[in-house]
């Protein structure tokens, strides 16, 4: 196997979802503030910032989440806020009998106001995260919940970090120094729990704080610092930029370049495709897309390192495309969820450049028969969010006509589209 599609298969076989890798957040309220911090420490750079004004169904809101587009943290037009660290509960050894056929909290984040309706909405579901989240409001109300319970803020402050705290098992320092600093002063600032978030973020080399944020709940403001710089805000109003109209912005580009995260991301393996991105951003999707692939076919020689950019940047095309169509939300057929299997037609360009790069793709020589199948997969997707649901169910037939040869998700995925698609 080439070893440029690495990661895309690791990425293919860890489809569930999943939050950030470690995480350090904690809610204070006190001294007439309510105040929310986090550092969000992961692998991946390349943040996206997306806002989602208000429909008469849901909530106006802000996410925060990696390139997939899965929300890692979020604030509404209400004051309420949830944050996600890794718990890596082993939900097969849980008794789930009836779990939200969807993403759980991102129906929160649009229906609910304070931490009481949260729960409302949580307590007729199973919790399906091998996760925990803190949930907080401008009341100054937080709760933990994870899949084996929720725990009820005691006093004025709540940590939530990578370690299960029903079971007792702290995987680091970071919670117990948050602990220790928030019990030990009666402040409640925002340069007092930055002063927290530097005290706990991470520099490793694969694994660092990618971005922190400071959530003023009652003002509806956010300050954001990228990489661990903690001398550099930038503050988001909530409430003026949902009047700005939806949209995802990257993070990074609210910040002047510095040297230490333009080297942690240029290291990346996703670097390549992030270029391709913002090239198609700033120079239109349709005009980059071809000149992409006229390189490619005039190119004699073999550009693997090219073609697993240009996958990604397809796949990159299709969460932009779902996450307009759903105000806000995820791509629910990536993460493989109840949700995600209704057939509808989405009427977005981007789509057609997408369906480009992977007809390109599926018509290389891959010698991954593995991944061969996956990008049939998303072919026929593509075409069935078109509307051509014959050539899409031909394709979805052809990605898993050897199914040993074929991802279980493929598997998966393929077999119900195919179910449930018009006869």
């Amino acid at each position: 196997m080439n070893k440029v599609f690495f990661l895309i298969i690791i990425s293919l076989m860890l489809w569930n979802i999943k939050p950030v890798g470690a995480c350090t957040i904690f809610s204070c309220a006190r001294a007439g503030e309510v105040l929310v911090a986090a550092n969000e420490d992961d692998s991946t750079p390349f943040t996206r910032i997306w806002y989602n004004p208000a429909t008469k169904d849901r909530y106006g809101s802000v996410c925060f989440g990696a390139p997939d587009m899965q929300v890692a943290s979020a604030m509404n037009e209400y004051g309420l806020f949830f944050d996600f660290a890794a718990d890596n509960y082993d939900l097969n050894k849980l008794k789930l009998d009836h779990p939200f056929d969807g993403f759980l909290m991102w129906e929160v984040l649009g229906k609910c106001k304070n931490v009481k309706e949260a729960l409302n909405i949580i307590r007729k579901y199973d919790y399906n995260s091998p996760s925990q989240v803190l949930i907080a409001d401008k009341e100054g109300n937080s709760v933990l919940v994870n899949p084996k319970g929720i725990i009820e803020k005691a006093g004025d402050f709540q940590v939530n970090s990578n370690c299960n705290i029903l079971n007792g098992a702290i995987a680091c320092r970071r919670p117990e120094i948050a602990e220790q600093a928030l019990s030990g002063s009666k402040e409640n600032s925002i340069d007092f729990l930055k002063g927290v978030l530097d005290q706990t973020h991470q520099e490793e080399e694969k694994l660092s704080t990618l971005y922190s944020t400071i959530c003023d709940l009652k003002r509806g403001v956010i300050y954001v610092y990228l990489f661990h710089n903690y001398r550099t805000p930038y503050k988001i109003d909530l409430k003026a930029e949902l009047k700005k109209g939806y949209r995802i912005e990257n993070l990074e580009d609210h910040f002047k370049p510095g040297y230490a995260y333009e080297q942690f991301s240029k290291n990346h393996s996703l670097y390549l495709k992030e270029s391709i991105i913002n090239e198609m951003t700033k120079n239109g999707v349709g005009i980059t897309t071809d000149q992409y692939l006229a390189q490619c076919k005039a190119s004699k020689a073999e550009n693997p390192k090219l073609d697993a950019a240009l996958l990604e940047v397809a796949l990159q095309l299709i969460k932009y495309c779902w996450n307009k169509e759903s105000n806000g939300g995820m791509w629910d057929y990536w993460f493989n969820l109840p949700s995600g299997y209704r057939v509808q037609q989405l009427n977005d360009e981007r789509l057609e450049s997408a369906k480009k790069l992977l007809t390109y793709l599926s018509e290389n020589d891959q010698k991954d028969a593995q991944l061969r199948s996956f990008i049939f997969e998303m072919l026929a997707y593509v075409n069935l969010l078109q509307g051509d649901h014959s050539v899409a169910k031909a394709i979805y037939e052809k990605a898993i006509a050897n199914p040993e040869q074929a991802y279980q998700v493929t598997l998966i995925r393929a077999k119900e589209m195919i179910n449930r698609m018009p006869k």
